[in-house]
């Protein structure tokens, strides 16, 4: 099939990978504008734009994909098919009446849940045992379109972000190559979501990853999972910020300790009383210092039982 592809982050390159050594004709990527980073502030292309290049596919990154002169680029192409995904800005109804196929969205839940910027971390964060990859028909709603087809992915107890993403950009490749085929043969089907059995996965923000040690362990530990690596699960010990990166649920009574207050140091860990049971804290990242091991902060800090974390 003649195909467009839209995408930015990591979660775009496989399934882009996919469709190029499936024998697609990609005619066009369209992706986010370079960003600067760092303290040179050098512009880094986006990486599915790196792929592109690697491929000899031209590139697009128009600040705003709607404007009048790049819908007329997308005519001239005359794609079949807009595959889009996590490319980080609304399509308009003069692109999505473009291809004949329609544009076709992979988003990383199993629609209608968790639709909305962060589906991944959220399932974490929320306790989910299972997610997976929707390819959906998209419309001028939020996730809201007709789905094609699913697949299931096993949110195991050590997943984090950074994992579940993997699998799932992966689980995304090779659905949306079914699906392509699907729609080429005529065989794709459209099912209607049920609005009832949607819920939102917002923006992730710093702010979110402020530990609240009121909450269980359990929350809290699904919370560090399901944060890292970014923005990451936060908190201040004896005056620094602290992120933790690695925990363990304690199943104890800690009926006669503050939420937050350090109960057990260890050579190799420490532990923190919670809502209800408290955390063994095996990695942690210190102010200004890179990610290590409890054992390792221990030998540089003297934490000793009662000191609070999170004041």
């Amino acid at each position: 099939m003649r195909v467009v592809y839209m995408g930015t982050p990591e979660f775009a390159v496989s399934a882009l990978e996919a469709i190029i050594e499936d024998g697609h004709d990609v005619v066009a990527v369209i992706t986010q504008p370079d960003k600067a980073k760092g303290r040179s502030k050098a512009l880094v292309p986006t990486p599915v734009k790196v792929v592109a290049m690697e491929h000899d596919i031209p590139v697009y990154q128009p600040e705003r994909v709607r404007d009048e002169a790049m819908v007329n680029i997308l005519k001239e192409m005359a794609p079949e098919v807009i595959v889009v995904a996590a490319y980080g800005q609304i399509l308009p109804e003069s692109i999505l009446n473009i291809p004949a196929y329609g544009c076709i969205n992979i988003h990383a839940s199993l629609l209608p849940k968790y639709r909305g910027a962060a589906p991944i971390e959220w399932a974490i964060i929320d306790g989910e045992k299972v997610t997976g990859v929707t390819t959906m028909y998209m419309e001028k709603g939020l996730d809201t379109g007709d789905m094609i087809e699913k697949t299931e992915v096993e949110i195991e107890p050590c997943d984090t972000g950074k994992t579940l993403h993997d699998k799932l950009a992966q689980a995304g490749a090779q659905l949306i190559l079914s699906t392509l085929k699907a729609l080429y043969d005529g065989t794709a089907t459209r099912t209607k979501q049920d609005d009832a059995e949607s819920c939102y996965a917002s923006m992730l923000s710093k702010e979110l990853g402020n530990i609240d040690f009121t909450k269980s362990a359990d929350e809290i530990e699904r919370l560090i999972r399901g944060l890292f690596p970014w923005p990451c699960a936060y908190t201040n010990i004896m005056g620094k910020n602290v992120k933790l990166f690695e925990a363990q649920i304690a199943e104890q009574n800690v009926s006669d300790c503050k939420p937050g207050e350090i109960i057990e140091v260890t050579k190799k860990s420490f532990k923190i009383a919670c809502g209800k049971d408290a955390l063994i804290i095996k990695r942690l990242q210190p102010e200004g210092k890179k990610e290590m091991d409890a054992a390792s902060y221990l030998n540089g800090n003297k934490l000793v039982p009662g000191v609070m974390a999170g004041l």
